[in-house]
């Protein structure tokens, strides 16, 4: 009986592959950024909020602000592109405090905000698109200005128009929004 032997080559290959494979999204990620901030970093755990000043609110939003019109890009973090998740991301990590990478990993970041007409500015907002057909959550957003009970704006990043705000409350918002949290 002939047994047959896999080349040496082609299980290097498979061992060199397999990592990145498993780990895809990492492909889309930048290195992050090696920008200094004049914030002290505090230790956070993934899911527990951290507690800040509505002065340091303000900076937050003015913070996230800076990326208006930076377009999309999937997997991006800085200016010259980002994601949803990656402007929350980049935003936080400006104010020194540490929050999950992903969407849906940041919608368990924090404390639950069960009504809206309890949000505030510098909540977190998300959503479930139907882009893709899933059934978690895949786009978030910061609570940026809060103008009346039917204007309610938050800064995302748009895949066709970039970072943005919008009103939370219109159709189509409205039509996918899945929760809210208070990250502090």
């Amino acid at each position: 009986m002939k047994t047959t032997t896999t080349p040496i080559y082609a299980k290097l290959l498979l061992i060199t592959i397999l990592p990145i494979l498993l780990d895809s999204c990492a492909l889309f990620r930048k290195k992050e950024s090696t920008k200094t901030t004049t914030t002290t970093k505090r230790p956070t755990s993934p899911s527990r909020p951290v507690v800040i000043s509505s002065k340091e609110v303000k900076r937050l939003i003015d913070a996230s602000r800076q990326y208006l019109g930076v377009p999309y890009r999937s997997g991006g973090i800085d200016s010259k592109g980002m994601d949803c998740s990656g402007l929350l991301f980049a935003t936080f990590k400006e104010m020194g405090v540490n929050i999950p990478r992903r969407a849906v990993q940041q919608s368990g970041y924090g404390k639950e905000v069960k009504d809206l007409d309890q949000l505030r500015p510098g909540d977190l907002v998300f959503f479930v698109t139907d882009k893709g057909n899933v059934a978690e959550v895949n786009h978030s957003g910061m609570i940026t200005e809060i103008r009346g009970p039917k204007e309610i704006y938050f800064i995302h990043a748009s895949s066709s128009k970039g970072v943005r705000e919008d009103n939370l409350i219109s159709t189509y918002w409205m039509g996918c929004y899945a929760t809210a949290r208070r990250p502090f």
